[in-house]
């Protein structure tokens, strides 16, 4: 006598089982997910990355300021370098 066990017998098997598996999943700890629980700078980099954030923030005056001090480094070229 031969018993199949098809897709369905294994799915009512696994719902029936399910109680057992509770306590698996907390064992494993995968982090944080609270952006304010991450409390090393090298964790949070790892995290923006993840995230395609980008960590640290910089402001709109930052980016203004490196901006122009890239724009006066490009104009201080010696004379012989200007066309």
């Amino acid at each position: 006598m031969e018993k199949s066990r098809t897709r369905a017998w294994r799915l009512s098997q696994k719902q029936r089982n399910q109680s057992r598996d509770v306590h698996t999943a907390l064992q494993r700890f995968r982090g944080e997910k609270q952006w304010k629980m991450l409390y090393l700078r090298s964790c949070k980099l790892a995290r923006a990355a993840q995230l395609g954030m980008s960590y640290p923030r910089i402001t709109n005056k930052q980016l203004a300021r490196e901006g122009l001090e890239e724009y006066s480094l490009v104009n201080e070229c010696p004379v012989y370098l200007q066309p």
